[in-house]
């Protein structure tokens, strides 16, 4: 019989895998009750694989691999009655929106899940509003109820600087919060796993803001922007997963767009790539609705499923981006071109 598969097929399920390495909105600091319920424990290898497949992120993968081996050796030593050295699991993640931090998390749970340090290994991801109160004793509440939810699993506090913020004298409740943490971290310490993450230059900050933190927090990883390579490999991803494809010579408008692109805590991630793309099909559906020669009707498959190079460009520029400009040609070039 006849396979009915259509030619995406295969590459979809390829890189498939990939599509939790890219930001997604998700429901931080809700109280959702399914997040202390996690699947079924997966394998190491089958976890370790998966952080392998994430683009780029090598040396972030090798430190996490590293916490790993270290827990895994440790309890060796256990298992033949020697002592373990007790280390901090606490981790802070320093690096810029979209870089990865959140999946890393994930990954690192179920990690934590495999070699019996987590009894449950779910993340539960927040940020200042899920701990803050606006009133005398509601921060101490939320702070513990986040807590609960999380114990046997990871904590992880996104943009953890603004806990500590520079308020010029007025009453704030962060620092609060930081004290209930470093509290129920002590409290819980076989049964929680906390990570901080944020800007580097603000994290810092932070970190110097309560003297119990630099000591609770004793490993940082980095997590770098991605390369222009890599920016065009997630892209490349998202288009798969989708089933479009650049127009011939597209590839060299998005290769100048993600080559312009300013590195730093604005820009230069993977939510980029996702933006620009979802960008591009709104320029496409414009075009396409607005061609006076074709109703909608009439569209074909490689209509529908194509984007050129204006719908990149075009999309760029809605984004506050200009493709850098096209290298001049060599003076050779010009005199035999």
């Amino acid at each position: 019989m006849a396979s009915h598969r259509k030619p995406l097929d295969d590459l979809r399920e390829t890189v498939g895998r990939l599509s939790d390495q890219l930001p997604r909105p998700g429901l931080r600091g809700v109280d959702d009750s399914l997040a202390t319920r996690p699947g079924p424990a997966r394998p190491l290898a089958a976890v370790q694989a998966e952080l392998d497949g994430l683009i780029g992120l090598e040396s972030v993968k090798e430190q996490v691999q590293a916490l790993v081996a270290f827990l895994q050796v440790q309890a060796r030593r256990k298992a033949h009655g020697l002592p373990e050295v007790a280390t901090s699991q606490h981790l802070v993640f320093l690096g810029n929106p979209g870089t990865g931090k959140t999946t890393v998390a994930r990954l690192l749970a179920e990690m934590y899940r495999a070699v019996g340090l987590l009894q449950k290994g779910h993340l539960v991801e927040v940020d200042r509003a899920a701990l803050v109160g606006q009133y005398v004793g509601e921060t101490a509440i939320k702070t513990d109820r986040v807590i609960r939810r999380a114990l046997d699993g990871v904590l992880f506090i996104d943009e953890a600087y603004s806990l500590a913020p520079e308020v010029d004298g007025r009453l704030d409740f962060g620092p609060e919060a930081v004290e209930v943490l470093l509290k129920r971290m002590e409290d819980h310490r076989h049964r929680l796993v906390v990570i901080v993450a944020g800007y580097p230059r603000l994290m810092e900050s932070f970190l110097l803001s309560n003297p119990g933190l630099r000591s609770r927090f004793a490993r940082e990883i980095s997590f770098p922007d991605y390369s222009t390579d890599e920016l065009e490999e997630i892209f490349a991803i998202i288009l798969a997963q989708h089933e479009y494809a650049l127009e011939p010579g597209a590839e060299e408008t998005l290769r100048r767009i993600l080559g312009g692109l300013r590195h730093g805590e604005e820009s230069g991630n993977a939510r980029f790539a996702r933006t620009l793309f979802e960008q591009a099909l709104n320029r496409q559906a414009l075009r396409l609705t607005r061609d006076a020669d074709r109703s909608v009707e009439a569209l074909d498959w490689a209509d529908v499923t194509t984007l050129t190079a204006d719908d990149v460009a075009e999309a760029a520029r809605a984004l506050g981006e200009e493709p850098a400009p096209e290298p001049e040609p060599s003076r050779w070039r010009r005199w035999f071109g």
